[in-house]
């Protein structure tokens, strides 16, 4: 699960695993598979870094290590 802020500042964790797409229009929103959108103050690199670091941390890699040429 990835931490991120809806724009009223609330603060929530979404279920990584479940997002279909992201994208910036220009706020960012994320679509989940059951089609639930989210509209949120990360940017999109911001959430891709996030679930990268959480993907990461699954496979017992630190969650500040970041793989060659990225």
């Amino acid at each position: 699960m990835i931490e991120v802020t809806r724009f009223n500042g609330g603060v929530f964790l979404l279920n990584s695993d479940q997002i279909e797409t992201v994208e910036a229009t220009p706020d960012t929103v994320i679509t989940l598979t059951n089609g639930h959108r989210y509209v949120v103050k990360e940017s999109p690199e911001e959430v891709l870094r996030r679930v990268a670091a959480f993907r990461r941390g699954l496979q017992g890699l630190p969650f500040d290590s970041v793989p060659p040429g990225h």
